[in-house]
């Protein structure tokens, strides 16, 4: 292992064997790792967030709440699609 200013570097072996205490040190100590595989970075294990207590019906509640779009900016999207070419579609190489 080496300490660098943010996170440990620890090898993905390293991390394999010593998951319970790396997992420890990263929820009570609130440190970061950066796992390496043969030299190369490959992820960063850190604390997360604390996570959101809303759910999707807040989220909608949320949107329902909002004031309503502006007229002349509905107007303005519904001309920006009418003049808007179509797609173009392309299908698999043979």
């Amino acid at each position: 292992m080496t300490q660098s200013k943010n996170a440990t570097t620890i090898t993905a072996t390293q991390l394999a064997w010593s998951l319970s205490d790396v997992l420890n040190r990263v929820r009570y100590q609130e440190e970061r790792f950066t796992i390496e595989r043969n030299g190369e970075m490959v992820a960063v294990l850190g604390p997360t967030e604390a996570v959101s207590e809303r759910t999707v019906r807040d989220f909608v509640q949320f949107v329902q709440s909002l004031p309503p779009a502006d007229p002349e900016y509905l107007d303005a999207l519904e001309a920006i699609r009418a003049n808007q070419p179509a797609a173009e579609i392309f299908g698999w190489p043979d």
